[in-house]
């Protein structure tokens, strides 16, 4: 089980995507590239889903 937080990585958003990896990563990289014009790498969501502490 993964989630990210768009709040966690300093934007002013609720947006969260929580679930399988590869759904959150799918999922959070989506709402970045268009909500906020960032396209994160799949390789750069696996290591903020990898640096998190829950």
């Amino acid at each position: 089980m993964a989630r990210l937080r768009c709040s966690d990585y300093g934007f002013e958003c609720d947006f969260v995507s929580e679930g399988e990896i590869e759904a959150v990563i799918e999922e959070f990289g989506k709402h970045t590239d268009e909500e906020h014009g960032i396209d994160y790498s799949k390789e750069a969501l696996m290591q903020f889903i990898l640096r998190q502490k829950y």
